[in-house]
Formats: C-alpha cells, sequence, structure tokens
C-alpha cells in the first residue's frame, strides 16, 4: 500500500513538474488533483492518470495532457488481472490494450489537442467501463456529457467533481456538459 501511494505520489510531483512552465492562468485546473479513494482499487492509478488527463485536456494545456496520456499508458501496464475482482478482470482485459494505445497516442501528440481529443472521447467511454465494474471504490466519480463536441454529436467522460469543466472545449466552453450518472 505504501509503495502504491507512493508511485501515485511521484507520477503527481512529475506532472506537476512537467506543467510548471504553464502561464499561470493554466495552473489551477491542471493542479487540481483528483480525489483520492478510501479503497486501495489496484485501478486506482489508471484512473488517477485519466483525471489528470482530463483536467488538463480542459485547460487547454495538450503539453499537460501528453504527460498525462504517458502517465496513463505506465499505469495501465502496471495493473495486474490476478488482483482484480472478478467483474474488474473481465472489463480491464478487454480495455488494456485500448487505454495503452490511446496514452501512447496522447502522449506522443503534444501540439495537437484536436487528435489528443478524439483519443480521448474513446478512451472515456473505457474508463466508464472500467469504473462501472470498480463498484464500491469509495471514490465518487461523475460521468458528464457535452452536447456541442463534434459537431453536437457529443462526447462523454468521467469526472471526480460535479463541477463541469469540459474536456472536449476547454477554456472556449469550460462549463458546457451535464451530469449524466453518478458513479461509486
Amino acid at each position: 500500500m505504501k509503495t502504491f501511494l507512493l508511485s501515485i505520489a511521484i507520477a503527481t510531483i512529475f506532472l506537476s513538474a512537467c506543467t510548471s512552465n504553464q502561464k499561470p492562468a493554466q495552473h489551477p485546473a491542471i493542479a487540481t488533483k483528483p480525489a483520492a479513494q478510501t479503497s486501495s482499487s489496484p485501478t486506482k492509478e489508471v484512473i488517477m492518470a485519466y483525471l489528470q488527463l482530463k483536467n488538463a485536456l480542459a485547460a487547454d494545456d495538450d503539453q499537460g495532457a501528453a504527460a498525462a496520456g504517458n502517465t496513463l499508458k505506465l499505469a495501465a501496464g502496471k495493473v495486474t488481472i490476478a488482483a482484480l475482482n472478478p467483474a474488474q478482470s473481465k472489463v480491464f482485459s478487454e480495455i488494456a490494450d485500448d487505454v495503452k494505445e490511446h496514452g501512447e497516442h496522447i502522449g506522443a501528440n503534444a501540439g495537437n489537442i484536436k487528435h489528443q481529443r478524439e483519443h480521448f472521447e474513446m478512451l472515456s467511454q473505457e474508463i466508464y467501463e472500467l469504473a462501472k465494474a470498480d463498484g464500491k471504490s469509495g471514490q465518487k466519480l461523475y460521468y458528464e456529457h457535452c452536447p456541442m463536441y463534434n459537431n453536437k454529436k457529443g462526447g462523454n467522460w468521467i469526472s471526480e467533481t460535479k463541477v463541469i469543466k469540459n474536456p472536449y472545449l476547454g477554456k472556449e466552453m469550460v462549463t458546457c456538459g451535464s451530469i449524466k450518472e453518478e458513479l461509486n
């Protein structure tokens, strides 16, 4: 447990250091850390990296999104299937490769936030399925929706807060969206 918490702290410090050269106006959204889970879910690090990615995209921070994408890929690679409950194991087995691939693409595309957001949209459905399989992890999560994204086709994401921080439209329309479902 101590090793797990230490790795999360190191990842958070790494992401903070990677975004330290950003304009001060961007820092509050990026520095917002996801609420800590009270359980020791083996997928906690994956969900936390996803939330950091969501916050970076909401702040229009392609560099922070790239760092979070790389962290997400690493976190997904560390998950041991044997440590998961049956529901988590089934879902994670189905999505693990896609989560790693989306993390890699987002990480490799600093400077192309539109492409990062395209991968984030696909990734969000997978993280939603994982969060649902996590059951009662102790962390309140929200499944949120933006009706304006992708030529009004819409896009969904997971958030750690009820306050809408739209990762698809960023600062252009940061509060655009609504909560579709409360998770956990």
